[in-house]
């Protein structure tokens, strides 16, 4: 079914299209690599979005590519703060929706949204916008330490929320007076991804529809549906020395290239 556009009280254009989380048991997890025992607590708060003069819409008023959209603003932030902006055109946010969601444009109907961990390894292994990420890993939804830690060692989050019809009109988002019922339940408007770029006592900020947004930490716990780490190289610079303190990124590669060997074999088995 075509995923439909939607106009917010300001009269914009929007989509979603982040498909229900895929949960594939190889999906490695953010806690196994963070030495919690001797890493310093993340900050009380952070922003990387402050550097970032604007955030392009890439796509996502007429197709339900935020998945991929959400990718392209995290390229633009990294390489950002690296030193030299770099923003991916629509054409290469376009091509990484084609692949990864089977989206075609001569055909409306296939504009259906694609599978966040699709995203992320399509990313890893060809690159949107000519620029790989060299690892990945998951966290737990809920757990406010992972997310500052995520945003604080590589820049941001990448977000999957089930947003509520409510979210619509709401400046902040934030859960209803209601509670997550009604308008106010988990995925009553569609599933949407977005990057967090910063964190206070006080809420989140993220980017979705070209600007930024800010939203509780009442409304990540009540619709965050699945959040990543993600590190690449364009954040680990020679400009600004942002590495992850401590990550033990030369683990989490060779799990992660561990992953993809057994996948590649099973892959070539079926064929035969």
């Amino acid at each position: 079914m075509l995923l439909p556009v939607f106009t917010l009280s300001n009269g914009q254009k929007v989509k979603l299209g982040k498909a229900p989380a895929r949960n594939d048991p190889r999906t490695l997890q953010l806690a196994k690599y963070i030495p919690a025992a001797t890493l310093a607590p993340p900050p009380a708060s952070e922003n990387y979005a402050q550097k970032v003069s604007s955030w392009p819409m890439m796509l996502n008023d007429t197709l339900g590519d935020c998945t991929c959209a959400c990718a392209g603003h995290m390229i633009e932030q990294w390489t950002t703060y690296s030193g030299t902006a770099v923003v991916p055109p629509n054409a290469a946010i376009l091509a990484a929706y084609e692949a990864v969601g089977g989206y075609n444009p001569a055909n409306p109907q296939s504009d259906k949204g694609a599978v966040i961990l699709d995203v992320l390894n399509y990313w890893r292994n060809t690159g949107i916008d000519a620029r790989k990420i060299l690892a990945y890993a998951s966290l737990e939804p809920k757990n406010h330490i992972e997310v500052e830690d995520s945003v604080a060692l590589f820049g941001n989050c990448y977000l999957g929320i089930q947003l509520p019809l409510t979210a619509q009109n709401q400046a902040v988002w934030a859960v209803p007076a209601g509670g997550a019922t009604g308008q106010g339940a988990p995925g009553s408007w569609g599933g949407h991804a977005v990057p967090i770029v910063a964190y206070d006592p006080r809420g989140l900020t993220v980017i979705t529809w070209g600007a930024t947004k800010r939203m509780t930490w009442g409304f990540l716990d009540a619709y965050c549906d699945e959040a990543y780490a993600v590190l690449s190289q364009d954040w680990i610079s020679n400009v600004t020395h942002l590495a992850p303190d401590q990550f033990d990124l030369a683990a989490l590669q060779a799990d992660l290239n561990q992953v993809t060997q057994v996948t590649t074999a099973k892959s070539l088995t079926a064929k035969k």
